[in-house]
């Protein structure tokens, strides 16, 4: 009987054993499942951020997180962002180009009070080429980008047709209409030939309406052009104009941008052209011309938001800061007395307060008079009540050297008028 109580202890304790076992065998693949599914988890969410910050966010409802990284890193370098309360309000800007896009979800809340198709005569505002809608989100973006200037009473005239291109009858007409519609500022991110004898006298028909529309207290800011790595020797027309505010391009880090043109201040015999003096030098200011955010009109690339460089980037830039300034400073915003003085006193104030590459005390024939910062430019006036003297300061706190950078994302766009030379692809990328 012993044996038999000692068998059926000895089998009660292996099927005990035999239990244990069971127990850790499923305690052990509870925890690899947990571990495994933890692992998936976190994997996912890694993955899916990795997504949404290239592809823009989830369903593309969001700009790429580098895009809006490019955006401050500019907002900085040019003083944007240590402006507090100042979006443009009651300054009047038009914009000059292929038109704009007004269905993209970052414009619908722009202020837009008049719009001129000089190319097909179509009520309603629409864009057949991009370029406009890019510059115009530069300005008044108010949602995945963040516009430097997005409440300004916003003037749009289409004269840029959908291969790029317009004549300078066509641009001068909706340059004489922007005046007539009372614009402060006119935004030309566009370019071409010079007339004949620029400096002196011109028959040409876009820079003569050009010189009326700073007669008449307009600021008119053009591009300096893209043609600095094969560069003809002076910047593009209407930038050329002596009065005009001609726009340069840098990168993030402060440089150069090496596709922005260089002027030709020393004036030469044939084809005549005079000298060009301080405040005048071309290209009188850069600003951000690589890789600048912007937005991409509807049904191109799958995409609301890209990139574009070149000088037409750097153009809109400084229109809307211009807009910042004159918010701040309403006496230098148009009325119906004004003339070319006031023009000419912010082109001084500009040679005084850009912010000069490292070792510059003088223009440079590329980097102009230095780069945009809107802060020191507000400040200049905030500070003194006297700001139209001759003095130049050398203006150094900012270490940059003339290094020229390039990008296998530099993209073609820009000089736009009957003689552009550029494709007829949207100026806009959308980032990869």
């Amino acid at each position: 009987m012993s044996d038999s109580i000692g068998t059926s202890i000895e089998n009660s304790e292996l099927d005990d054993s035999e239990d244990i076992s069971k127990s850790k065998d499923a305690i052990g693949i509870v925890i690899g499942i947990s571990v495994t599914l933890v692992t998936t988890f976190v994997f996912l969410v890694i993955l899916l951020w990795a997504w949404s910050s290239i592809s823009g966010g989830i369903l593309g409802l969001n700009p790429p997180q580098a895009l809006l990284t490019w955006e401050d890193e500019y907002r900085d370098l040019t003083g944007v962002n240590s402006l507090d309360g100042l979006d443009g309000t009651g300054v009047s800007l038009c914009i000059v180009d292929s038109g704009i896009d007004t269905s993209h979800p970052d414009l619908a809340n722009i202020n837009l009070i008049g719009w001129n198709d000089v190319i097909n005569s179509v009520d309603e505002p629409y864009d057949d080429d991009g370029h406009g809608t890019a510059m115009a989100g530069i300005i008044v973006a108010d949602g995945g980008l963040n516009g430097i200037s997005k409440n300004v009473d916003l003037l749009v005239a289409k004269a840029i047709d959908s291969t790029g291109s317009g004549t300078d009858e066509g641009i001068a007409e909706a340059v004489d209409w922007c005046v007539a519609q009372d614009a402060d500022i006119i935004s030309l991110s566009l370019g071409g030939g010079q007339g004949f004898g620029g400096g002196i006298i011109t028959t040409d028909t876009l820079e003569i309406a050009v010189e009326n529309a700073i007669d008449s207290g307009v600021y008119v800011i053009a591009a300096a052009g893209n043609d600095g790595e094969d560069d003809d020797g002076d910047v593009s027309s209407p930038g050329s104009v002596n009065d005009v505010i001609c726009v340069g391009g840098i990168t993030r880090l402060g440089k150069l941008w090496s596709g922005s043109s260089e002027g030709d201040n020393n004036g030469q015999l044939w084809p005549p052209k005079l000298p060009r003096n301080d405040p005048d030098k071309k290209p009188e200011i850069v600003a951000p011309g690589h890789e600048v955010p912007v937005l991409i009109q509807t049904g191109v690339s799958g995409t609301w938001w890209g990139w574009s460089s070149g000088t037409s980037a750097s153009t809109a830039w400084v229109s809307g800061g211009l807009a910042l300034f004159l918010e701040e400073h309403p006496e230098y915003q148009r009325n119906p007395d004004s003339d070319s003085s006031k023009v000419e006193e912010i082109k001084q104030l500009i040679t005084q307060n850009s912010q000069m590459k490292d070792g510059q005390n003088q223009h440079d024939d590329r980097f102009g008079y230095g780069m945009l910062r809107i802060d020191l430019l507000i400040n200049s006036v905030n500070n003194s009540p006297n700001n139209s003297s001759n003095k130049l300061p050398i203006i150094k706190n900012h270490s940059v050297e003339p290094i020229y950078e390039s990008s296998i994302f530099d993209i073609f766009q820009i000089e736009r008028r009957i003689t552009a030379s550029v494709p007829p692809d949207n100026s806009a990328n959308a980032i990869e």
